[in-house]
Formats: structure tokens, sequence, C-alpha cells
């Protein structure tokens, strides 16, 4: 058998030895999180593919259970920062402390803050000051922070869980553009149906309630998110995700024609990286050895609807970002 064809089948055995780990993951989180199946998909998704997710919604959502059941399930060092309008970037990202020694002499120790961990839960993340939340954006992007001019490299894997309330309500401050754009996805959290919130009601006011259990640990994580990017992409559906992405920048010469107009700015380059890594991710998740046009649709809103704004006449006229992403999944085959 030539190697490459051997080399060819062991990828195929270990996607599939993943998928069935990958399977016990999300039943394990099933036993805990009542219905939001959609939101638990794709902060999986999030979480595979490398990156980090901002789960938006009303409080009460199971938002923080969501991401300490993952923790536990995917067997990683969780930490949780309540934002608070008060909290400061040296209260995630850790400060440095003099000291004196026995020898009265005196040096700085570095005390590492809550970032340095495998999942940060970043609760509320829109309550903070601006300052306070770009204080993450090196760490999300880059792996490590720097303080006092050192670098100090964050554990692996790292990914951040950010919850984040809607803007309407009072106390919140917009992330801005730069953070937004390090989410890999944007998970809306909805009111659960009436069968989950009822089932959820019996569970949760009862004599016991369920608890996660822990499934993976990170070296296999990791693992697993090697053979994401394994996967092998098709040069057409590759074509497709460039190409809808760059229908969404206005003034680009691929741009839609009511994109001009309505759209104020358009999505970066991370969403397409975003949208390639999310559909190989996605794939893998439920099964598939290889991703499909109808995973680009799937993944469209949730990678672009952080990563573009509509302009004032556009909301004024009560276009809705919703409905420009629905007409930009019509590009797609």
């Amino acid at each position: 058998m030539p190697q490459t064809m051997a080399s060819e089948d062991r990828i195929v055995e270990r996607m599939e030895e993943a998928q069935d780990k990958l399977a016990r993951v999300r039943a394990a989180i099933a036993r805990v999180i009542y219905g939001q199946e959609e939101v638990v998909a794709q902060s999986l998704i999030a979480i595979l593919a490398g990156g980090h997710a901002l789960l938006v919604g009303v409080p009460g959502l199971a938002k923080t259970l969501l991401a300490t059941t993952l923790g536990t399930v995917l067997g990683l060092d969780e930490k949780r920062i309540q934002f608070t309008p008060d909290l400061m970037p040296a209260d995630i990202t850790g400060s440095e402390v003099m000291e004196e020694d026995e020898h009265g002499k005196r040096h700085f120790r570095f005390i590492p803050g809550p970032v340095f961990c495998q999942l940060l839960m970043a609760d509320e993340i829109n309550r903070a000051s601006p300052r306070t939340q770009s204080a993450l954006l090196q760490a999300m992007q880059e792996r490590f922070v720097t303080i006092a001019g050192a670098r100090h490299d964050l554990p692996r894997p790292f990914h951040v869980l950010a919850t984040q309330n809607p803007l309407e309500q009072e106390g919140t401050y917009p992330l801005p553009e730069a953070q937004l754009d390090r989410f890999l996805l944007q998970i809306d959290v909805d009111y659960p149906s009436l069968e989950a919130e009822s089932r959820m009601l019996l569970a949760t006011t009862g004599d016991e309630t369920a608890s996660a259990e822990k499934v993976l640990d990170g070296e296999q994580l990791m693992h697993i998110q090697h053979l994401v990017r394994l996967m092998p992409v098709g040069e057409k559906l590759g074509r497709t995700i460039l190409d809808v992405v760059r229908a969404a920048r206005p003034g680009q010469p691929e741009a839609e024609d009511f994109i001009t107009g309505t759209v104020a700015w358009g999505p970066g380059p991370r969403a397409a990286q975003a949208l390639m890594l999310g559909v190989r991710a996605k794939a893998l998740l439920e099964g598939r050895l290889a991703p499909s046009p109808d995973d680009v649709a799937a993944l469209l809103e949730p990678v672009l609807r952080h990563r573009m704004a509509i302009t004032f006449s556009a909301r004024a006229d009560g276009i809705r970002l919703a409905d420009i992403i629905a007409r930009l999944k019509e590009r797609i085959a």
C-alpha cells in the first residue's frame, strides 16, 4: 500500500475515534444542559476550531452553567471572572509585587491572574469598561500576556467563553470591534423551548441534580483540534467561503448591491478563517469526514453578525443585520 494512502487511512481512523469521543462529550453535556442543542453545538465548534466564543443573551439562560460544564466535560482547568465596572486590567492578567527575601534583597514576583487557565469564563464581559475588556485582547489572540515588559505564556489549550448581556440593558458597554473580531463565533442564546424548560424545572428543583462528568482532557482536545485542521476542504467550498465573505464588504468589487448603503463596515479576513475552521469542526462533530455548503450556510450568521455593522439610515428603515446575512446565504450553492 502506498505510504500516502496508508497515512490517509490512519487520519480517517483517528477522525472516527475522535467522533466517538465527541458523541460522548455531547451526551455528557446533555445530562446537565436541557435543550439549547444548537448553542451547545456552536460552543463546541468554537472550541474544536481552536477559537473563542461570545454568548449573548439575557441573564438566566444557563450561559455560565454551559461554560462550567464544558470545562468539566473537556477536562480543562477552568476559571471565572465576573466582570464589573470597577474591574481593572491587572485583575485579569496578573501583576508584579515587590518582595523582600531573608537577606533584605528586594525583587519583583509575578502573580498570575485568572487568565492563566485553559478555559476562561468571562461572565458579563460588557459590564466592565472598554479598557478592562481590552486586557483580554492580547491573551485571546497571542496566547500570552506581557507584564512589565516580560512575556508570560498561557496554558495550552486556551479558550475564552464570554457572556454578554444585550446592549439595551443598563450598565453595559459595547465591546471594541478589534476584540469582537477575536471571537470565532457569536452565539445568540434564546429562551428554551417549553419541553426543555419543563425538564429543567423538574430536574433542578428536586432532591438530586445532575452533574457533569469528565470525558476528555487537554491533550486529547488538542489532538482533536489538530484533526480538524487536517480535514480536507474542496477547492469549490473554499471559493464559496471567500465569495460570501468578500460579498459582505461595502466598497469591494465583489460586494452585493444591497450591501452598499446598508453596511457600515464588513468582515475582515478572520471571518473567512473562522468559517473555514468552523465548517471543518462542525463536520467532525456531526460524524462526517468533510464539510459541505450547508455547513457554511449554518455558520454564516454566528461568524458574521459580530463582524458587521449596519448604517444608521438602514436601521431607521427597519433593516436588520440578520436580514442582510440571510440574503448573503443565497449566494451559497
